[in-house]
């Protein structure tokens, strides 16, 4: 009678614990999931205070441009190398140094340009904390560490801004790596026209598109690489980024996180020597 106790009690300890493993398996709600992911992804954003060197190539209204860029404390600095493919001519190539002069001796330039940076930072992280509100996310595939999560507006939501209508008009994917908890891609089209204030403020046309990727480039931080944007319309309300505009981030080196002005534009002359002039 004992063996048979114990062996009934063994039996209901293993279901219990299978029972479990099965319940800690089950996956999160998918909007649970996302919202997990957003909290720690603005989380790490504010928490990052790594300043970098990169490459910044950018395509808008026709024109390619090339710079060399570099984050300092007082803001950023950067360095045009080309446009649509062409060096700077020396005349050009002076004329800019000059200007890098007059911006790091003017601290006013400067902060102006972190003031719209911060801008920026928080308009991102407003739209990043209402995806998980303004859309419908359900899981795709995935892919090693990265998961993909498929997502369509919220019938419900009501946008509190012409931003949030324009990206809740929107239906896409979303990459997500989810042992880090970072998100790594987002790609979404427009599915209907917008209009803002009756048309009088503009208006983006249905098809439009966007494409956003973040990579980590040491381990531990992650970078803004790719922003594609393609919205055919008349806007009045973007501010930093046109409506049709592609820009790619490359090639980072950390520098010091309390790099200065002057130490910036230092670092810069030297790289723009070292690489001659070329792209």
């Amino acid at each position: 009678m004992d063996r048979v106790t114990t062996a009934l009690a063994l039996a209901g300890l293993l279901f219990a614990s299978l029972r479990s493993s099965q319940t800690v398996s089950e996956p999160l709600p998918a909007n649970e999931f996302v919202r997990q992911i957003i909290d720690n992804e603005v989380q790490a954003e504010q928490n990052d205070h790594s300043h970098w060197m990169l490459r910044l190539d950018t395509q808008k209204s026709g024109k390619a441009e090339v710079r060399e860029v570099v984050e300092t404390k007082d803001g950023d600095l950067d360095w045009l190398i080309s446009v649509n493919g062409k060096s700077l001519a020396e005349a050009e190539q002076r004329e800019r140094e000059r200007g890098l002069q007059r911006l790091v001796s003017n601290p006013a330039e400067l902060q102006k340009s972190q003031r719209e940076k911060g801008e920026d930072v928080a308009r991102s992280h407003r739209l990043l904390k209402m995806l998980p509100d303004a859309f419908v996310f359900d899981y795709g595939e995935r892919r090693g560490d990265f998961q993909e999560m498929k997502f369509k507006p919220n019938p419900h939501f009501r946008p509190p801004s012409h931003e949030a209508a324009a990206f809740h008009a929107m239906e896409g994917v979303l990459w997500v790596n989810a042992k880090q908890k970072r998100l790594s891609e987002i790609s979404g089209h427009l599915t209907r026209s917008v209009k803002f204030g009756g048309g009088l403020l503009g208006h983006l046309d249905a098809g439009g598109q966007f494409y956003v990727k973040q990579e980590e480039v040491q381990p531990g931080y992650w970078e803004l690489a790719v922003l594609n944007v393609d919205l055919k319309g008349r806007a009045l309300f973007f501010k930093t980024i046109g409506v049709q505009e592609k820009m790619e981030r490359s090639r980072f080196r950390r520098v010091q996180d309390d790099l200065t002005a002057p130490q910036g534009a230092k670092l810069l002359y030297q790289q723009v020597r070292t690489a001659s002039g070329g792209v």
